[in-house]
């Protein structure tokens, strides 16, 4: 039974940073990757960052490059996102996903839900002005 937990939110001031973490458990494959998502009050989801556990590859969002950061922690099975100069746009209820089987790394950040094997509950960042 794959799981992802979060774990790393709160609130921030504009310009601060925060990390959260999103530690995954059950999976028996080696091949797997961790995407983290945001759904901002009365917006749609939109992907975020991904991160394939393995190699490491990369995706993030066009918009927030140069701010966040992913990366990840094999043997923990953890992948981070470190998020910097935080703006009150980035308020919202952050998501991470897994999946084992994908083609292309930012193909993961587009996925919708039902398409990810594991989902967390969440955890909400607060960015005040």
């Amino acid at each position: 039974h794959f799981r992802v937990e979060e774990s790393g939110g709160g609130m921030a001031q504009a310009g601060g940073s925060l990390r959260l973490s999103c530690t995954a458990s059950g999976f028996t494959e080696d091949r797997y990757a961790i995407g983290w998502y945001r759904q901002g009050l009365g917006e749609d989801r939109e992907g975020v960052s991904c991160i394939t556990m393995g190699e490491g590859r990369t995706y993030i969002k066009d918009s927030l490059k140069g701010r966040f950061t992913i990366s990840k922690d094999y043997a923990k099975k953890t992948a981070y996102l470190e998020m910097n100069n935080l703006t009150s746009d980035d308020t919202g209820v952050y998501y991470c996903g897994a999946v084992t089987d994908w083609t292309t790394i930012d193909e993961i950040c587009k996925m919708p839900k039902y398409e990810l094997e594991a989902w967390g509950q969440g955890t909400q960042v607060t960015v005040s002005a």
